[in-house]
């Protein structure tokens, strides 16, 4: 099978839900919920929740849980149980919160809930899976028995015997006590993460449980390094020019200074700088320089592109959506290139980019094609908002994301743009094949269709297989087409890029599935076009074509 992918992200998931909405009417409030099989409590509700008022918005969320105690299946005050992590305005009048679940002070691993309250100060949306019943299981009524120090050492051990030698770490291990659902049972267990680059690049992330100190679960978060730091931008803003990997000319922003032009561009947000790997695993590297302004040689080339289409997705994300870089602050985008020697790989590590040079057989400069640059910084950005874990079908949506917006990145500068992933750097050798076919992702071997998807427990549980299932189903949204005897009345790549990027931003949670993706497309849509829309007719038959309900 073909290398599917070009960077490892997050971890698990909390469960399995189905698509299960029920109406019901009380006091002038009209709700559809959608429910969570697994915990029998709601993963989804929207409508007119609760009557306009001039609280402030979270205590309208207060009160509606409240009211919604019973259902939600949780004791005490809603304020004790769901800290508010977040709370802010968006272009359309609502405000968004976020609110992090709790239990005796402890997170809940994935336990992230939205809310959207309308400037009539109505609940509109509530939005993610809270574990129920906390406080009536037994798991949770003992001390723990294991410390942080205990947690670090088995995670050490575990991993040592993976790699087959110790770690050189990157900074210390991190241990942090979690409540986390293991075949649908909470227990306290503690997260511990190390990061290290020898004997290869890891970021890996283990759950020991903080009573019998066995590994409940671990995976490799990313595939890529230790994040870097950049550093500061002085200089006189200059225009360069250069080739990329595909020998194509490039204008791009520079910055003069004593010691040359370097690849530093202080236009966009607090700054776009490009460093050179020279072959190595240590990031970021050297800042990129050159004496005249004029990035020609073979070796610039990677340079370039990795500088070139980090401004342009940063501009796509900054004209379409006003979203300043990937954490919407204006953070500094940082990239390396040339890392490591014949690196079959490309990577967002927390908070910069890697880009390897391939070996020249099954990759060429991974920085050479545009959708992979974005479909990494779209990872940062999915960080930053969703914060979905990288596993399963919370997964699987990370990286669809991640190819959806590449693409549309791809479209926007009209740069050949295609519904392929990474053809332009993925064996060079080779014309006319990908990485990835959201058109038809059964050409690499991908299901595109809910009813075929892979369910075993390689590739994280799937997250690149089973994304072609939302791939193919955001294709037909924004083309169109007849797929498993379902038509799709295509709606553009603009209003595709709109319902996606508000659903990441604003309804998925951590613990996201398939049908909650539904779900929150459907209530963007809404909250975009109207329920009555031919939009938000489209995404419902999008997912009905792919077997999301």
């Amino acid at each position: 099978m073909k290398k599917k992918w070009t960077t490892i992200g997050l971890a698990t998931t909390l469960a399995l839900s189905a698509f299960m909405p029920v109406s019901a009417s009380n006091g002038g409030t009209k709700e559809d919920i959608q429910w969570n099989r697994t915990y029998q409590v709601p993963q989804f509700i929207s409508g007119q929740l609760t009557a306009p008022s001039e609280k402030a918005a979270k205590d309208v969320v207060y009160s509606y849980l409240k009211n919604k105690q019973s259902v939600f299946k949780f004791s005490g005050e809603p304020s004790v149980n769901f800290v508010l992590k977040e709370d802010k305005k968006d272009d359309l009048g609502f405000s968004v919160l976020k609110f992090q679940q709790v239990y005796k002070g402890v997170p809940v691993f994935g336990g992230v809930i939205t809310a959207h309250v309308d400037k009539d100060g109505v609940l509109t949306a509530l939005s993610g899976t809270a574990l129920p019943e906390l406080d009536k299981k037994d798991a949770l009524k003992g001390p723990s028995k294991v410390n942080k120090k205990d947690a670090v050492e088995v995670a050490e051990k575990d991993l040592v015997n993976e790699l087959g030698s110790a770690p050189v770490y990157e900074k210390n291990p991190q241990s942090k006590l979690v409540i986390y659902a293991l075949d649908t049972e909470p227990r306290f267990a503690y997260e511990v993460t190390m990061e290290f680059l020898d004997p290869s690049p890891g970021n890996y992330v283990y759950f020991v449980d903080a009573i019998t100190g066995d590994i409940i679960n671990s995976y490799n978060k990313m595939a890529t390094a230790k994040p870097g730091t950049g550093q500061g931008l002085t200089g006189t803003i200059s225009t360069g020019t250069g080739y990329g990997v595909l020998g194509d000319s490039k204008s791009l922003t520079t910055l003069y200074n004593t010691s040359g032009y370097h690849l530093a561009d202080a236009t966009r947000g607090n700054g776009i700088l490009t460093y050179d790997g020279q072959s190595r695993t240590r990031i970021p590297g050297k800042l990129w320089v050159d004496a005249d302004n004029v990035f020609r040689s073979s070796y610039d080339a990677a340079a370039v592109d990795a500088h070139v289409y980090a401004g342009q997705t940063y501009d796509y994300f900054k004209q379409v959506f006003n979203r300043d870089s990937f954490d919407g602050n204006g953070a500094q985008i940082v990239s390396t290139v040339h890392y490591g020697r014949s690196y079959n790989n490309a990577g967002w590590t927390g908070s910069q980019m890697i880009y390897g040079d391939g070996d020249g057989v099954n990759f060429i400069e991974f920085s050479g094609s545009l959708d992979v640059v974005a479909h990494e910084l779209t990872h940062a950005v999915t960080d930053r908002t969703a914060e979905l874990i990288y596993q399963n079908e919370s997964g699987a949506i990370n990286e669809s994301m991640s190819d959806v917006f590449g693409t549309l990145v791809e479209f926007y500068f009209n740069n050949d743009p295609d519904w392929d992933m990474g053809e332009d750097i993925y064996t060079p050798g080779i014309q006319g094949d990908a990485l990835r076919s959201m058109s038809d992702p059964t050409i690499q071997g991908d299901p595109d269709h809910y009813s075929v998807r892979y369910t075993g427990t390689g590739d994280y549980g799937g997250v690149h297989i089973n994304s072609g299932i939302i791939n193919k189903a955001a294709y037909l949204l924004a083309n169109g087409g007849s797929h498993y005897g379902v038509s799709v009345s295509g709606i553009g790549n603009d209003k595709l890029g709109k319902i996606f990027y508000r659903s990441l931003t604003q309804y998925l949670t951590p613990s996201s599935n398939f049908s909650h993706l539904r779900a929150s497309a459907v209530q963007s849509a809404t909250d975009l076009y109207g329920a009555s829309s031919a939009e938000v007719v489209s995404v419902k038959a999008a997912f009905d074509a792919v077997g999301v309900r």
